[in-house]
């Protein structure tokens, strides 16, 4: 082989190799930051047909309505628990360590996304609360269809101190 000829090959075989190297690299950064959509009920029973369940350590969303008197708040910490609903009956429990939105209550829908802790619970770093009474997510409508919508009960203190 010439000398012309082993340069060319060699220049290729480098450009061959960087773009499989940075083709590799892309992937392996698109994967860590996918996180998949689950209502309560594909968390526990599994989504689709195969019924694939998210493995422990997975990234994550999670949607559904906060279901009354499930909200636990820490007294010494930001640390919140609540429990998440929806019309499929299951149950997951959401922990959550900050500041929640304003428009988080009882009763409203909301999406968490964080990591699968265990079977049924998220240890959440973000918690999203619909911004108003007509919007929500395609995927928590479909998740909620049938469910009942929990109206606050708001104390007359509390009713007074927003009229301020």
């Amino acid at each position: 082989m010439n000398p012309r000829r082993k340069k060319r090959l060699t220049i290729v075989i480098s450009i061959v190799l960087g773009l499989g190297a940075s083709i590799g690299l892309l992937l392996y950064a698109l994967a860590q930051n996918i996180d998949l959509f689950y209502t309560p009920t594909e968390l526990v029973k599994g989504k689709g047909p195969q019924a694939l369940k998210p493995e422990l350590g997975q990234r994550l969303r999670i949607g559904g309505l906060v279901l009354p008197g499930t909200v636990e708040r820490s007294a010494t910490s930001l640390q919140v628990s609540f429990k998440l609903s929806d019309a499929g009956g299951e149950i997951a429990i959401v922990n959550y360590e900050g500041i929640l939105p304003d428009l988080f209550r009882e009763g409203q829908g909301i999406v968490a996304q964080g990591v699968l802790t265990a079977a049924n619970t998220v240890s959440a770093f973000e918690v999203l609360a619909k911004h108003d009474e007509e919007y929500m997510p395609p995927e928590v409508a479909e998740s909620l269809i049938g469910m009942e919508h929990f109206k606050p009960e708001y104390t007359e203190a509390q009713l007074q101190g927003s009229a301020h």
